[in-house]
């Protein structure tokens, strides 16, 4: 037996190029070769009708269950249903999976699965040399190659001579496989995606039993194009065991050491976030209203939370925007956990309601799944760039906390502390995920329910003001000295009527008012409320005494933290430090800031919190931006950060 080992460089989080941390291991009973790998980036590509995500998804699956820890990229069209065969309808799902920790879906794919012309055309730059291509030749026909401009088949033309190429009859063997079925060739070559499916499974010694259990009970109404479909899936596993141009598969170890003990599931951003907020309403023991219009990338949260009414989840999907904003404003105006989910165009048409909701000082939970923009923008896509919208897009001083989630998983804790913020200060609150966050996967510990935080709140229940002349009544306005947070008042309850509305309060009493000096003290007392309230200090990881911060929020976290990874492996020192709270700023961030003689700030816009930390605490913060609708790279950020140091 050999072994290669990587260098620690090689080793990082979601390095590109070969296959790293290679060992050969004995050969399987079938007489193939066996290589033992420490991580693994596949990547499936097709037309936006061939199953890619489906595909790509179960996969995820059944590498969550076997073990291993894992990312996922997402990545298709906007188009409903684009051209077919073209590049604008190519659609791809990325997995990186490992026997240790990681953080991003990889920077390059060490095995593409290409189902047409347009899917090798699209993803083949980001293919490193040596990587494993699997391509469907029946598709490589003269107009599907001509459809995205090759001239000559790249199967052929020795233009593919850098990479370990496996031509594959995909359609042609599928429609074999089921021809007993009695479906039409048009029917049956929709399977293909589970054949290639069931040999990527044979290639990587993924379990099979969840994949067939998932098809048999995603076509229950029609059994025969599930066993079908099953069949697909064998039939590519076999093929993978029996045919001489796959002599290798390859195993890659479950991540026992990279979890704490715990009962794990695979968990998307989306997902993750829907049962935060359910988690939050049962903690604070409110029924969850959601008020909804749908929008990619936050439709999903919709669909979900309307699958759990049987733990008081409410959900209304509105004519639009600002009938969904409305309605949950409303449902916490009677006592609920008013939620409204949209994306940044959303968040545009949402703003005056968001200002009514600072005026009546109601807990309310905005959740912005951001995409790319301005206007309808890249629906699809991933950016960074509503941070600036969400601090201060609206008329008049309007402050309202933003949280943000770091990872998928990290959407959970997200959200039930975006709640605790509305619960307890009375106010609305902004949660920035992104459609990286939102569409990506990893491994998801489930919590404890006893460990989960208690957000129960008191409402008001009589009068809490004694009058010059003793008599008691109800002042709607009046605040808790700690938190500045108003009495919640649930309409019917005898004695606590009072007005809400857009117009200017009083303080205390909550009587329209136009009084200069009595604006002037709620706009600084809300502001105040807000500046007060309670979030964590920054934790910095600086092992090194590094002179070099790289500051970060959201979904940067996963790239940044593998970059940094990267950098001290080859011996080169880096801080790094990232925020969940953006509005306030934890009160440590000042003095943090101080400490380092360069900050860097790396984000998915064009330095919007540079901005904000430039001017707050006139520390010069260095922007390093990407808007092309994709997450950073890791390879891409070490090499920035590499610079800063060495500058």
């Amino acid at each position: 037996m050999t072994s290669q080992v990587s260098s620690p460089a090689e080793q990082a989080d979601g390095a590109g190029g070969a296959l790293v941390g290679e060992q050969r291991i004995p050969a399987s009973p079938g007489g193939k070769e066996v290589r033992r790998l420490d991580r693994v980036i596949i990547r499936f590509a097709g037309d936006s009708g061939d199953g890619m995500q489906l595909t790509g998804d179960r996969f995820t699956s059944e590498t969550a269950s076997f073990g291993n820890d894992l990312s996922t990229l997402p990545n298709f069209p906007a188009e409903i249903r684009a051209p077919a065969g073209t590049l604008p309808g190519v659609s791809s799902f990325q997995l990186h999976f490992a026997d240790h920790d990681i953080l991003t879906p990889g920077d390059a794919p060490n095995v593409l699965v290409a189902m047409n012309p347009a899917a090798l055309k699209a993803n083949i730059g980001d293919v490193p040399r040596g990587a494993e291509i699997i391509v469907n030749t029946d598709e490589f026909t003269k107009r599907p190659m001509a459809k995205v401009g090759y001239e000559t088949s790249p199967l052929e033309d020795g233009s593919l001579s850098a990479y370990n190429l496996h031509p594959v009859p995909l359609t042609t063997l599928t429609v074999e496989a089921l021809k007993d079925f009695g479906l039409s060739r048009k029917e049956a070559e929709r399977s293909k995606n589970m054949f290639a499916l069931g040999l990527l499974s044979w290639m990587y010694h993924r379990p099979t039993e969840g994949t067939e259990s998932f098809l048999r009970q995603k076509f229950a109404k029609k059994p025969e194009i599930a066993e079908a479909n099953v069949a697909a899936f064998r039939a590519g596993w076999n093929f993978g065991e029996t045919t001489e141009d796959f002599a290798v598969s390859y195993e890659v170890a479950p991540a026992t050491q990279a979890f704490p003990t715990g009962t794990y599931r695979n968990i998307s951003g989306n997902l993750a976030l829907s049962y935060g907020l359910i988690a939050a309403s049962r903690q604070a023991d409110l029924p969850l209203y959601l008020g909804s219009y749908p929008i990619t990338p936050a439709s999903d949260i919709l669909h979900e939370l309307s699958k759990h009414k049987n733990f008081g989840v409410r959900t209304f999907q509105a004519e639009d925007e600002i009938a969904g904003i409305g309605a949950a404003l409303g449902a916490a105006f009677g006592g609920a956990l008013g939620v409204t989910t949209t994306s940044g165009p959303g968040v545009a048409l949402k703003s005056e309601t968001i200002g009514l909701a600072v005026s009546l000082e109601l807990p309310l939970l905005i959740v912005d799944i951001q995409r790319g923009g301005p206007s309808t923008g890249l629906p699809t896509k991933t950016e960074q760039a509503d941070l600036l919208q969400a601090m201060y897009g609206r008329n008049g001083e309007a402050p309202v906390p933003i949280v943000a989630p770091r990872t998928p998983a990290d959407c959970f804790d997200a959200a039930l502390d975006a709640a605790r913020i509305a619960l307890a200060y009375r106010t609305p609150v902004f949660l920035l995920s992104d459609g990286y966050l939102a569409n990506g996967s990893e491994p998801w510990r489930i919590p404890d329910i006893a460990d989960l935080p208690d957000l129960k709140v008191q409402f008001a229940s009589g009068p809490n003001h004694e009058l010059a002349d003793g008599t008691e009544v109800f002042w709607p306005y009046k605040r808790d000295p700690e938190t500045l947070a108003r009495p919640w008042a649930v309409p019917g309850t005898p004695g606590l009527e009072h007005r809400i509305g857009g117009i200017e309060k009083q303080d205390g009493t909550g009587n329209i008012s136009y009084d200069p000096a009595n604006h002037d003290f709620m706009v600084r007392t809300r502001q105040a409320k807000v500046d007060g309230i309670q979030v964590p200090d920054l934790e910095v990881d600086d092992p090194d005494q590094a002179r070099t911060l790289v500051l970060g929020w959201g979904s940067t976290y996963g790239p940044i933290t593998a970059a940094v990874r990267r950098l001290r492996a080859g011996g080169a020192p880096i801080a790094q430090a990232h925020l969940r709270h953006l509005n306030p700023f934890p009160r440590n961030l000042g003095e943090v800031l101080e400490r380092y003689e360069k900050v860097v700030v790396p984000e998915m816009n064009l330095g919007q919190l540079a901005t904000l930390v430039r001017a707050k605490y006139l520390v010069d913060a260095q922007s390093y931006n990407q808007v092309n609708g994709m997450p950073f790279k890791a390879e891409q950020l070490a090499k920035v950060l590499e610079e800063a140091i060495n500058d």
